[in-house]
């Protein structure tokens, strides 16, 4: 009973059961009670027909000539005066008869109790009735009807039973089959296994669920290899620095190393520490942005001075390579709902990812659009740019266009991940345009419905 295809098969055993029961039931009483039904019609219309006959002619030859018909039949009639008192019969009275002739002069049809079935026509001469014709015909014919349609009743039955059996019995197959091969898959897929592939050519609800299971297979095996790419690449990342700060703090310690040297050596360790401190910092990050444990806290804010105030922040170092930022912003203050400290760290990240891969004595533009039903926000610098075909990944963690340039400008790979994940939270889209060796966009945009 712990299997799905017997309580399947049981309940659907059951149910057919008593749908055909009900069904056979129905039509057992309908045929017999029919047929009695004709047998009763048949009586009286024969005795009627008697009693038609007395009424033109009541004399006793005609008496005699009903009763001698009837004698020759299968059935019997008795005649009567008004009172009950038996004039003529066909037949020896019987018992059951003179119980018949007691009762209201109604037919009678207790068939299961009596040897007889009986119908009684009343003879009138006018209002006055002056006899009875009471018709009797034995229920062995019917009993012996309803005996023979009990067998076939019990055959069809018999037989009904058995074709159910068989039918419950491959429906249920036909229903758990599917239910045990994605049973069978997500087990596979609880053991590690992702390379599931179900053939569901069903379009009902299995084959729905089929479907879904086949997708999450797809989904687990591109998330164990991205998973994979992603330790690679971390620990990649991550060896780097470490040999850099080996190297250089077993050079650094050496007695006879001139004072410039060791403090040249300590500045590049410095700087290799704080570089794995980022890589650090932005993988915490982005794990507490998986995990949804950052809360956006919107409030009403001018973009266009927010903008302004973060630009501040990089003045040093756009002074070191002697870039500047242009201000392509409308004359009306412009609104948004954001977080402030999470939206800060959007636009530092792109402003360091423009700053590094952007020439000295270039510039980068920060463009605020007001439009009807948003609010696009544009960082647009005159760097080297990003080929078409890197351009759909730049949002992908630890991506890298060209790892041996990024590595030695010190990004992490990091920042514009970090960017998407936060301006999604936040109900935003970001995207990236770019013309190689001509610079590249990152257009931000709010819709002004969303209050994001």
């Amino acid at each position: 009973m712990n299997k799905l295809a017997i309580k399947i098969g049981l309940l659907f055993f059951i149910i057919i059961l008593l749908v055909e029961t009900c069904l056979f039931l129905f039509l057992y009483r309908n045929l017999v009670n029919t047929r009695v039904e004709e047998e009763l019609t048949a009586l009286q219309i024969r005795g009627d027909s008697h009693r038609d006959v007395l009424e033109k002619h009541g004399d006793e030859t005609t008496m005699e000539h009903v009763v001698l018909m009837e004698s020759e039949a299968d059935t019997d009639v008795l005649l009567t005066a008004a009172d009950k008192t038996v004039l003529y019969g066909s037949a020896d009275i019987h018992s059951d008869m003179k119980r018949a002739l007691k009762e209201p002069p109604e037919s009678g049809e207790d068939w299961k109790n009596s040897p007889y079935i009986w119908t009684a026509s009343p003879v009138r001469d006018g209002e006055k009735v002056n006899g009875y014709v009471y018709m009797f015909k034995g229920t062995d014919s019917i009993q012996s009807m309803i005996s023979r349609l009990n067998d076939h009743f019990l055959f069809i039955g018999t037989v009904s039973v058995l074709l159910t059996i068989i039918a419950v019995f491959f429906l249920s197959r036909i229903v758990t089959k599917p239910l045990l091969k994605m049973k069978e898959a997500t087990e596979r897929l609880s053991a590690g296994d992702f390379t599931v592939k179900l053939q569901m050519h069903r379009n009902d609800e299995l084959g729905e669920l089929g479907a879904s299971i086949q997708k999450l297979a797809s989904d687990l095996e591109h998330l164990k290899q991205e998973r994979n790419e992603f330790l690679a690449s971390i620990a990649h990342e991550l060896r780097t620095p470490l040999t850099y700060i080996k190297g250089y703090a077993d050079v650094a310690k050496r007695p006879e190393l001139p004072p410039a040297e060791r403090s040249n050596y300590l500045t590049i360790l410095s700087e290799q520490t704080s570089s794995l401190s980022r890589l650090v910092e932005d993988l915490f990050e982005l794990a507490r942005m998986d995990q949804l444990s950052f809360h956006i806290e919107k409030e009403k804010t001018e973009i266009r001075s927010f903008l302004r105030k973060t630009v501040e922040q990089v003045q040093p170092v756009l002074a070191d390579k002697k870039m500047k930022v242009v201000e392509d912003f409308p004359e009306d203050e412009v609104y948004l709902f954001i977080d402030l400290a999470r939206f800060e760290q959007v636009t530092l990240n792109i402003l360091d990812n423009a700053i590094r891969y952007s020439e000295e004595n270039s510039a980068i533009t920060v463009k605020v659009r007001d439009e009807h039903h948003s609010v696009k926000i544009a960082f647009s610098d005159e760097g080297i740019g990003i080929p078409e075909k890197d351009l759909p990944h730049v949002f992908d963690r630890l991506y890298r266009v060209d790892k041996s340039r990024s590595r030695h400008s010190g990004g992490t790979g990091l920042g514009l991940a970090i960017v998407k994940e936060i301006v999604e939270a936040a109900g935003g889209t970001v995207r990236a345009e770019s013309s190689l060796g001509k610079g590249t966009s990152i257009i931000i945009e709010f819709q002004k419905e969303s209050k994001a």
